[in-house]
């Protein structure tokens, strides 16, 4: 999946940025051809300094400092004359370039550059946004998420709108994704209806589902990881557990959801001869599946929101992000609608699949509590809900014996889960682990112990600074109690002894934003970081590592795999 984000990535970039260069695999990394690091003077001035690689270089005429006005503008040193195939007759520069802006600028400079080597390569243009404060989002080490920012900022509407449909044609197959694929079925295919219906009812709630997704991402962009915060709120999730408790009981005949009869009747009359399901129902599925989702950080959902907060275009940002909602629902309505020319008409066996979408509604109530629960209370409900599913199974596959041994299995297991709860355990797939002693590669050990955590702007600098006068290298892991995918890193990533041992002389330092205080919305800001999960790489000399940002959950393997290439270059 990840190859495939990626390669599509790099597909569409070159239409967004109309620099259609051929990027040969020879050339290096724009973030690794051009270094560009900042500090601040002893005079106040902002020293901007370009480390250039040998047989490469930077046009003088496409050094920008936007937010400067003309009498700030930095005074540009002598440059050398050049001649290439792309721009004619140029100065440019070779080595390095130093820049002073002076003191008394304020606000925020967007500084411009393009280069190309020597070899016949020339880089699309490259946009680093500078707080002269003191924060900086450094662009030239563009990420996913920055990359994809950027590529919006350069390219056109419709190049967008493009992109981020195929993005979310691939975030349609994530685990974040995944949970809407029972509820669409449960809605299609658990109402019995026709295909016709069934495109309709699924194509409702795939636009509700988008409209809610570009809604969610626009107040986002205004409010940062607030929304992130608000979506986590316990009522919320209370509320969203609860309706998809009362969305199940009808399915194992406990009532009829029913509109008032006069109501009913009215629609019944106005839909006469239409059967299996109803628009309302997949208009408010498809709302709640957008506002699961909402909260769920991904590389692209984040270089979205990060393009809105730094252009301000709140319609284009809307758009985008409607654009990625439509991409992550077309696989669940062809994979529904289409299915369901396959099955046989409406018949007794619909209870059965009533049944078993009574069940999948039980599970998405569970998991969207799964923030709220004690671990130990959550296993054991998923002990419970798994005993009752094979409890009803069993009479179903009375036929079918050789299937049977599916629900003894499950039965066996959701006991297991019971057994593990009651001794405190909190891993569905190593229920017994309390028993158990660990060692080993995948050995647990206390991961909050490993940590420095910081919630205040003032605290993480003085970390940074100390480190740095160390020659230490730094972890920044943005974590939040609310974050689900927080809690899994912490148990499954830095819990484990092999990437406690791979870590040894990083200062680790985790940034709690759970509050979503002022301090905490600063501490995002620093680094420009949509909302956690986010693991931020800071080198020995104090910069940070842009193109090796990890924005959203991993395992532990894909961490390791991230940690050892982050520091192999140094």
């Amino acid at each position: 999946m990840r190859a495939l984000f990626l390669f599509l990535t790099l597909l569409l970039a070159g239409p967004l940025q109309a620099n259609p260069f051929d990027v040969k695999p020879d050339f290096l990394p724009v973030n690794q051809a051009f270094v560009l690091s900042h500090d601040r003077q002893a005079d106040g001035q902002m020293r901007l300094f370009f480390q250039i690689k040998q047989g490469y270089y930077l046009y003088q005429k496409r050094l920008k400092f936007d937010g400067l006005p003309a009498e700030q503008q930095p005074q540009l040193p002598p440059a050398l004359n050049h001649h290439d195939e792309f721009f004619g007759d140029s100065a440019v520069y070779r080595d390095q370039l130093e820049l002073l802006i002076p003191a008394n600028a304020k606000g925020q400079l967007r500084l411009g550059w393009q280069g190309c080597a020597d070899a016949g390569l020339c880089y699309p243009p490259q946009t680093t946004a500078i707080d002269l404060g003191g924060s900086v989002a450094p662009a030239a080490d563009q990420a996913s998420d920055q990359a994809l920012a950027s590529n919006l900022q350069q390219g056109n509407l419709a190049w967008g709108l493009l992109a981020f449909f195929g993005l979310g044609l691939l975030l349609a197959f994530t685990p974040c994704s995944l949970p809407m694929l029972p509820i669409l079925a449960g809605l299609v295919l658990g109402n019995g209806a026709s295909a016709r219906r069934g495109w309709l009812l699924a194509g409702v709630y795939v636009l509700s589902m988008a409209l809610v997704y570009a809604a969610l991402g626009v107040v986002a962009a205004l409010l940062g990881a607030s929304l992130q915060a608000w979506l986590q709120q316990p009522w919320l999730l209370g509320s969203l557990a609860a309706l998809f408790v009362v969305l199940a009981l009808p399915m194992f005949g406990a009532f009829e959801l029913q509109l008032p009869a006069a109501l009913r009747d009215r629609l019944d009359r106005a839909g006469q001869g239409t059967r299996g399901g109803n628009l309302y129902g997949a208009a408010l599925l498809g709302a709640l599946s957008g506002l699961l989702l909402g909260p769920c950080m991904t590389a692209p959902l984040a270089g979205a929101l990060l393009y809105i907060a730094q252009s301000g275009d709140v319609l284009q940002g809307a758009l985008v992000l409607f654009s990625l909602g439509l991409g992550m629902g077309v696989p669940l309505l062809l994979l529904v609608t289409l299915g369901n020319r396959y099955l046989p008409r409406p018949g007794a066996w619909m209870n059965l699949v009533k049944g078993v979408f009574g069940f999948v509604f039980l599970a998405m109530a569970l998991y969207t509590l799964r923030s709220l629960l004690p671990q130990a209370l959550l296993l054991a409900l998923s002990g419970a809900w798994l005993i009752a599913l094979a409890w009803a199974a069993w009479p179903a596959l009375q036929r079918m014996p050789a299937l049977r041994a599916l629900p003894l299995l499950g039965a066996l297991w959701g006991g297991l889960l019971l057994v593990g709860a009651a001794a405190g355990g909190d891993d569905l797939w190593q229920p017994l682990r309390p028993f158990a002693g660990g060692s080993g590669p995948a050995a647990v050990q206390p991961a909050e112990d490993a940590f420095v955590t910081v919630s205040r702007p003032e605290d993480l600098q003085r970390e940074l600074d100390a480190a740095k006068a160390r020659g230490q290298w730094v972890m920044l892991d943005y974590y939040a109690d609310w974050c689900v995918s927080c809690k899994v890193m912490e148990k499954k990533v830095f819990a484990r002894a092999d990437v406690h041992t791979s870590l040894a002389g990083v200062h680790l330092l985790r940034l709690d934003v759970t509050a979503n205080t002022p301090a905490s919305q600063a501490l995002l800001q620093r680094y420009q970081v949509p909302g956690p999960p986010s693991i931020i790489w800071v080198g020995p000399e104090g910069d940070e590592r842009r193109a090796r940002r990890i924005t959203g959950e991993v395992d532990a393997a894909a961490f390791l795999q991230h940690w050892t290439q982050t520091r192999s270059q140094g």
